[in-house]
């Protein structure tokens, strides 16, 4: 028989913070309802930033897809737009998302692993072939390179006769979180600002309709972060970007419409909900009071959700489906723009066609068979999430101070302040998984034989392909253009002047991403940590 956890006596979120038995008024002494709630589409947005939300348009369904090969990858997208996925989002492999080719020597090994490897337009090309990229949003998960896999999509949609004015979607482009959580960058960290501002500066000027930046917690999160870190270091990540921009000499209302937001969401239902409806606040009362915002776009915090992927477990995989299901309506009751449901095998692989179909349904069913889009903010009042939704904004504020105090985020980041806080919180939740304290199941609990699932297998024939077709590239481009635009890129990125032109430029004359990455290593230098842990 599987063993069944001892009853707990103290009750906590699974960030820690005690539970009481039972809320009641008394525990909203301090709520002020104008200031704290408002209603939906109204300031301060805590009960979401439309007054219908789901009534009148559901979130966008995405899938987090790409593996293999441009060519794979594409096929892909078609089946699952095919099965009703409203939206794409791009993930690329190791090598793509730090600035090397897939015939590099680093890349040996990497190709296709994680993602969909992109060495050139070309690629570009053939990932989205047949994909109207003016009708499909399209999202991509890039950050240190991703100013030139921007310019390969804008180059696309060029060649598809699609303005860049209708062009939707997003690119991650949160370098920040890279060097607290995730670790994927590749230039120190003023130079690699410099390059996101280029791409604000840019979008606001021509791609009124796509986000630029999608300041991310999700990967906060998943390197072991509270709720109130993720949510409080993303806001203030959040908060760097605005001040560059402004520094930049943009307009606050020019393009703070366009900035997004990525959240995780993760297993303790109301802990998550209280996340999504504090960060709408909070988000609101920095742009109006620290920044004079006055468009009410530049007010609202809009974001994507997607499952905990650190949740996931490899034993008793068929497990991974219901975590996603509960989490899923978790970022929906938050009221989520966007969302991706993890699949269940990807604690041992990327999703599979069998996999992923089931999280597809699994946005499906929620959004069509269970009515959770009937009202917005059905929880709102309730007397536990709106103690837990002051609570989190305390907390993330006191946060924010002590940022502002160092400086800054970036002088933040080069004392290790985040990245000492998330590891101690990983720390802790650890330990808390291994005396018992937190159950999951399958793992320290109701443990039983698992059952073989079909997984995606990805093997050299991946690298074998890029390298083939890099090589025929090389050999047919015009290798003086090339030369030219990465000449004229480095002297760009020499002075003061916005690279983009100048990316874009080297993209059309089919420079790869590892050169045009070399480019700018060869400015910027690129960056190693020091541990302050």
């Amino acid at each position: 028989m599987p063993k069944a956890p001892a009853a707990s006596r103290v009750f906590t979120t699974l960030s820690g913070v005690p539970v009481q038995p039972v809320y009641g008024s008394e525990d909203l002494a301090d709520l002020d309802a104008a200031r704290d709630l408002g209603a939906p589409g109204e300031f301060p947005y805590t009960r979401g930033i439309h007054r219908d939300m789901y009534q009148g348009r559901l979130w966008t369904m995405r899938q987090f897809s790409g593996y293999a090969t441009p060519e794979e990858t594409n096929r892909r997208y078609h089946y699952l737009l095919e099965q009703g996925q409203t939206g794409l989002s791009v993930a690329f492999d190791l090598p793509t998302l730090m600035g090397y080719d897939s015939d590099h020597p680093f890349s040996e090994g990497e190709v296709g692993k994680c993602g969909v490897a992109i060495c050139s337009l070309e690629d570009m090309e053939i990932l989205f072939r047949g994909i109207p990229l003016g009708e499909v949003s399209v999202s991509m998960t890039i950050n240190s390179p991703a100013a030139v896999l921007w310019a390969m999509y804008l180059a696309v949609a060029e060649q598809q006769g699609v303005a860049w004015s209708r062009l939707s979607g997003t690119i991650q482009n949160d370098i920040l979180k890279e060097y607290i959580a995730q670790k994927e960058y590749i230039f120190p960290p003023r130079p690699s600002m410099r390059l996101v501002t280029d791409t604000i500066e840019f979008g606001a000027r021509h791609t009124p309709r796509f986000n630029p930046i999608s300041i991310s917690g999700y990967h906060i999160r998943e390197a072991g972060s509270t709720a109130v870190q993720e949510l409080a270091f993303t806001l203030r990540d959040g908060v760097e970007y605005v001040e560059w921009a402004l520094e930049r000499g943009l307009a606050i209302d020019e393009f703070a419409p366009r900035l997004s937001f990525f959240f995780n969401a993760h297993n303790d239902f109301f802990e998550e909900i209280a996340k999504y409806r504090a960060a709408r606040k909070l988000w609101a009362y920095l742009m109006r009071d620290r920044f004079g915002a006055k468009n009410e776009r530049s007010l609202k915090l809009r974001f994507h959700s997607q499952t905990a992927g650190c949740s996931l477990t490899w034993q008793q995989p068929y497990n991974n489906v219901v975590r996603t299901a509960i989490q899923a309506l978790a970022a929906v009751l938050g009221g989520t723009q966007s969302l991706h449901t993890n699949s269940l095998d990807e604690a041992y692989a990327l999703p599979g066609e069998h996999a992923v179909t089931i999280a597809l349904r699994t946005q499906q069913v929620m959004a069509y068979e269970t009515d959770v889009t009937a009202a917005p903010d059905p929880l709102g009042g309730s007397y536990f999430l709106e103690r837990l939704t002051l609570d989190s904004e305390a907390a993330a504020r006191d946060y924010i101070r002590r940022i502002d105090e160092m400086g800054g985020m970036i002088p933040a980041i080069e004392q290790g302040f985040p990245q000492s806080e998330i590891a101690s919180a990983s720390y802790q939740y650890q330990r808390a998984v291994e005396s018992g304290e937190k159950v999951i199941v399958g793992v320290n609990a109701y443990q039983a034989a698992d059952e073989p699932i079909e997984l995606l297998q990805i093997d050299q024939s991946a690298q074998d392909q890029q390298t083939r077709k890099l090589a025929a590239l090389r050999a047919r481009r015009d290798a003086g253009r090339v030369r030219r635009a990465l000449d004229e890129l480095q002297r760009a990125a020499e002075g003061t002047e916005n690279t983009m032109p100048h990316i874009l430029e080297a993209v059309r004359a089919y420079a790869t991403l590892g050169e045009i990455c070399d480019a700018l290593r060869a400015v910027f230098g690129t960056y190693q940590e020091t541990s302050h842990i």
